[in-house]
């Protein structure tokens, strides 16, 4: 069964083409309803592993021996703060982020009773950053290692951007493991290998780059992601800007061009025909022109998947529309895993 659902979602104030020629033509400046055109001068190095930002709640480490060497994968596990309800979700963060962006996931799921764990991805966040053969299913392996680690027999996954991808390789690999799976804003919704051909990674790394450039790609990443700007979306700038000025940048620059090269080795759409388990596709439809005629073929490819279109959203509805994101996702993942997609709410 397919259903497809359309959300109302309220015009942004501030368009993402109004704000996007701001930026481009250097009229910016610091105000309410936009960022600053220059970074901010109290802005300083940040650790390549996050150290210095704070996290919501207290990170743990699972231990790993991979390819021979010892790494460290970055955790929270938050136990509900409501009637517990017996099940568990597992958050995976998109290629650009980092577990703590989940926070208000974190609040709404623990409150509704689920235990909440949050990973952050080998080579990004707090987790280890070695030099290693990246894949999806490295990562997919790792979530269920760390679901071993937990004593989690099975849990709901759930993954925003590439960890869509991530979230639906664990379901593939792994389908007597998770109940319900989940893709916020995937991307990766085509095979897009052919013709891309294979370069090596180099290593080779820009070690005095323009910062002022810096900041203005990573500001128009976040100004496409947001249709509504908030100037909490600015710390996202504000972590990849301090990365570059960090002493270790070099080591980070060469582990994200290898976890870069994922969607050139490897895709999941032969994955989908497989994935038994129930699944829902929520995105906000502001994601690239052909995000919905993308997003309806994925659910087409699943077996038993539902989509959820917000209107006036971009690729990061989770942060920028958590209320409606936040409720779709308690209606999902409180349904009967038995029962077809779209049905058996409230279990």
């Amino acid at each position: 069964m397919k259903i497809a659902r359309t959300l109302f979602r309220h015009s942004a104030a501030l368009s993402l083409f109004a704000l996007a020629s701001l930026i481009s033509t250097g009229s910016l400046t610091a105000q309410s309803d936009g960022p600053p055109s220059s970074p901010p001068a109290d802005w300083g190095p940040v650790s390549i592993n996050l150290e210095d930002i704070p996290y919501p709640h207290p990170v743990h480490f699972l231990n790993l021996n991979l390819y021979g060497q010892d790494v460290r994968v970055a955790y929270m596990d938050v136990a509900p703060v409501g009637p517990a309800n017996g099940q568990t979700v597992v958050l995976l963060h998109g290629g650009s982020y980092y577990g703590w962006y989940w926070r208000r996931q974190i609040e709404a799921l623990s409150e509704a009773g689920f235990r909440v764990v949050v990973k952050d991805r080998l080579g990004w966040g707090r987790s280890s950053k070695p030099i290693l053969p990246y894949s999806i299913s490295l990562h997919a392996s790792n979530t269920a290692a760390l679901l071993d680690h937990l004593g989690v027999s099975e849990a709901a996954v759930v993954g925003h951007s590439i960890g869509g991808q991530m979230a639906s390789r664990v379901a593939f690999l792994f389908p007597e493991r998770v109940t319900h799976m989940v893709m916020i804003n995937p991307v990766g919704m085509t095979d897009r290998r052919p013709g891309r051909g294979w370069q090596p990674m180099s290593g080779e790394v820009d070690l005095n780059p323009d910062m002022q450039q810096v900041y203005e790609r990573s500001l128009r990443t976040e100004v496409e992601r947001h249709p509504d700007w908030d100037p909490e979306f600015l710390e996202h700038v504000r972590i990849r800007y301090g990365q570059r000025l960090s002493g270790e940048w070099p080591r980070l620059a060469y582990v994200q061009s290898l976890g870069g090269n994922l969607r050139s080795i490897d895709s999941v759409v032969n994955d989908w025909p497989h994935i038994r388990t129930k699944a829902m596709l929520l995105g906000g439809v502001e994601d690239g022109p052909n995000f919905t005629e993308m997003a309806e073929g994925v659910v087409d490819a699943l077996p038993n998947a539902e989509l959820v279109l917000i209107p006036n959203e971009g690729h990061n509805p989770h942060e920028s529309a958590p209320e409606i994101v936040n409720a779709e996702l308690i209606r999902f993942l409180t349904s009967d895993p038995d029962l077809p997609a779209g049905e058996g709410a409230d279990r």
